[in-house]
């Protein structure tokens, strides 16, 4: 016990020093504090694995190596992921997810089952390194109209996989529409994996491909290469649009540089008018906004028009939103659809056994994962493709899905 805490101790002030240096000293206090929250947990969880202390051991000094590699951005070598990120993040969560065994061993019990938490987060790495294939049918014309904003299931149909043929090209049809959102070429997400998934979108056919911000984390933020690799695969595809995320704006020339390379159109408060196979749609791209949000979304959809067809109909809209926190900014009607990503479906939750609840959803009224709906306006909350934040996803998989659309009303039928 004594050693564990004395590494313990000098790993916390190494990290929060070299933190500090490199990127100051606000952003040092805040990694103490995460640091010392789990010191503390992992230090009374000991006392119920006596055993185990010199495998904690490692894993605490592969904690404190992971984090102050990914916050200050030093250079990561080739298996660094699997070495150290994926045990570290995996030790962190499971502790983290052990705070009730940590409270109960404070007093005089010995609870068993200690390798649940850990078991859970094991879980939970798979779920961070792998994503889920579906279909998702949303048909906007099914969920009635309310001034509240609250979730629409019944938009929703799933099914397993992704579809392998291109769609025959009639005007009835669904809208294909592929959406990757906080990829955070990472951790978790390697150049290899992101290129993968990106041309697997490519070859489900969809009729647009959408991203909506939140490329990457710190420790891709020194070069456009990677992330221009990795998004190679969609200049295949002749309908790529992006939005901004908050993590963008870390590093902007950045991300422009590989989505330009990459042959995506990055929309930032401006739209254009995509011509797909069953008629055209207009596509919004909104710019990521802490402050001033609600004047901002509302002056942007309504600045932009709302084109119409040959027939004099207005032609359906789409939005791209990354944060769908400022969905209830929009102006009613003002969007058809938007889609979203921010929350990366509430990371902790219970969707892997059929359940909308996350912690999110249980503890603030942002949107977390699915349809939602106000007024006329409908929202699509992706999963993520990606994660970056709490260690691991536990319970809410990433989603790889194509989504097929019907519109409300008249217009471009998807």
């Amino acid at each position: 016990m004594t050693g564990f805490v004395m590494v313990t101790v000098v790993g916390m002030g190494l990290v929060t020093g070299t933190v500090a240096l490199r990127r100051g000293r606000r952003l040092a206090q805040g990694v103490a504090a995460v640091l010392l929250v789990h010191a503390m947990l992992t230090v009374s969880l000991l006392t119920l694995a006596a055993g185990f202390a010199p495998l904690f051991g490692v894993l605490q000094v592969l904690v404190y190596l992971e984090v102050a590699v990914l916050i200050t951005g030093l250079p990561r070598p080739r298996l660094w992921s699997p070495l150290v990120s994926w045990p570290a993040s995996t030790f962190m969560a499971g502790s983290f997810l052990a705070l009730p065994w940590a409270l109960v061993a404070i007093g005089p019990w010995d609870p068993p089952g200690l390798w649940l938490p850990y078991g859970l987060a094991a879980v939970g790495l798979f779920q961070s390194v792998t994503t889920r294939k579906q279909t998702v049918s949303l048909d906007l014309s099914r969920s009635t109209e309310g001034p509240v904003l609250a979730p629409h299931p019944a938009m929703q149909q799933r099914r397993r996989g992704l579809p392998r043929e291109a769609p025959a090209d009639h005007a009835d049809r669904p809208l294909r529409v592929v959406q990757l959102t906080d990829t955070h070429l990472g951790p978790f997400m390697s150049e290899a994996r992101l290129r993968r998934i990106c041309a697997r979108a490519v070859a489900a056919h969809p009729d647009l491909i959408v991203l909506t911000g939140d490329l990457l984390t710190v420790a891709s933020q020194g070069s456009s290469e990677p992330l221009a690799r990795a998004l190679a695969p969609l200049r295949a595809h002749p309908r790529v649009y992006a939005c901004l995320g908050n993590h963008d704006h870390e590093s902007l020339p950045v991300v422009a540089e590989a989505l330009a390379a990459a042959g995506v159109v990055l929309l930032v408060d401006r739209a254009v008018v995509a011509r797909t196979p069953v008629g055209p749609v207009q596509v919004v791209g909104l710019d990521f906004r802490w402050r001033d949000r609600a004047a901002h979304v509302a002056g942007v959809l309504r600045g932009v028009g709302r084109p119409v067809n040959g027939d004099g109909e207005t032609i359906p809209r789409i939005v791209l939103l990354h944060d769908p926190g400022a969905f209830t900014h929009c102006p009613d009607g003002e969007a058809d659809l938007v889609f979203s990503g921010h929350t990366h479906g509430g990371q902790l939750g219970l969707v892997s056994f059929g359940l909308d609840w996350t912690v999110v959803r249980a503890f603030s009224v942002i949107p977390d994962h699915g349809p939602w709906a106000q007024g006329r306006n409908r929202l699509y909350v992706h999963r993520a493709t990606g994660h970056y934040g709490f260690p691991l996803r536990v319970g809410v998989p990433a989603e790889e899905s194509v989504l097929e659309v019907r519109f409300a009303g008249a217009g471009a039928q998807a």
